[in-house]
């Protein structure tokens, strides 16, 4: 496997792991019985849970843009050490994206985010 196919996996794990933060935020701010509702109501996390929350749409809303690049990359054998350093820059951003995030450090958040974009733009400049 190619890094850059074994950075998207991680970055699905990523994804992933998210869910498991935001499900203890949930059990934490919010009784089990709700939880385990029809979800009638919306469930409205706060604090880090809500932030934890709003990194992992965040993510689903990046990730097939990532994902897209670098499958788009492997089948027009267009890998080269600019798609992996790009792939490389994607994941560890989006590492970095969560925990800054959970944190609420905002204006490092949106920097990390901006990295992240840079990472695709890398691997984007190769197919064209």
């Amino acid at each position: 496997m190619t890094q850059e196919l074994s950075l998207l996996v991680w970055s699905v794990l990523l994804t992933m792991a998210q869910v498991v933060v935001i499900i203890v935020g949930a059990v934490i701010q919010v009784d089990l019985r709700t939880l385990a509702g029809n979800r009638e109501t919306r469930v409205v996390l706060s604090g880090w849970a809500g932030r934890a929350q709003r990194a992992h749409v965040n993510m689903l809303e990046n990730l097939p843009l990532f994902a897209t690049l670098v499958l788009a990359a492997q089948v027009s054998n267009r890998l080269d050490g600019v798609t992996r350093l790009g792939a490389q820059t994607f994941f560890w951003a989006r590492l970095a994206y969560v925990i800054i995030y959970i944190a609420g450090i905002s204006w490092l958040r949106s920097l990390v985010f901006a990295i992240s974009v840079v990472g695709m733009l890398l691997i984007l400049s190769q197919l064209l």
